[in-house]
């Protein structure tokens, strides 16, 4: 079963390279997707990480939950199940 975690509060220079090692530390990670405004194309500071597994998305959320990030404080919220 894989998981999606949201990551909030990111510094908006971020790479989704960057955010998918960070989180490659603890699991894999499915995919990472950088969140950015429709309309101009903009960094929203936001991610979606899908992990392989629920415990390494708990374990991701334990970890980087208050994880400064180049002077920001990372927010991961939820993991929502869901079947491979």
């Amino acid at each position: 079963m894989i998981a999606k975690l949201w990551i909030y509060n990111l510094p908006l220079d971020t790479t989704s390279e960057e955010i998918r090692e960070l989180f490659t530390t603890i699991g894999v990670v499915e995919s990472c997707q950088l969140i950015e405004d429709q309309e101009t194309g903009q960094p929203k500071g936001v991610a979606l990480i899908v992990m392989n597994s629920m415990e390494a998305a708990y374990f991701a959320k334990e970890k980087f939950n208050g994880h400064d990030l180049h002077g920001k404080i990372l927010q991961v919220k939820g993991t929502k199940p869901r079947n491979a």
